[in-house]
């Protein structure tokens, strides 16, 4: 029987166990489900809107009445503004009831259904 030489991310025979094998797929599978949290859309576009509102809520509080003559007596801004906030506390709120489950490491893949 012929052995293959190490991978790259395998050393040589040097002390790497199966143990270790195992230690370095459970470190992956967490940083993998670490990186499926934080890159998750929700939490990118909820953190926007409720930073954009919070900036244009604070524009329309401080609007002069020249800027809401402007927009026929509306404060366009304060509306806005707190409308962003609203949409930006709804995707944060629907991200922390909901949150992303990564599939577990053992599961086949999908597979396509025959036309």
């Amino acid at each position: 029987m012929t052995e293959q030489p190490p991978g790259p991310e395998h050393p040589p025979h040097h002390g790497y166990t199966d143990e270790d094998a195992q230690r370095e797929v459970v470190e992956l599978e967490h940083r993998s489900a670490t990186a499926t949290r934080i890159f998750d859309l929700r939490r990118i576009i909820g953190g926007l809107f409720v930073l954009y509102g919070v900036i244009v809520t604070i524009t329309g509080l401080t609007d002069s009445d020249a800027a809401i003559d402007k927009a026929q007596g509306v404060n366009i801004n304060l509306w806005t503004g707190l409308g962003m906030l609203v949409l930006g506390l709804f995707f944060l709120a629907w991200l922390k009831l909901r949150p992303t489950v990564p599939p577990p490491a053992d599961a086949p893949p999908e597979q396509k259904p025959a036309d």
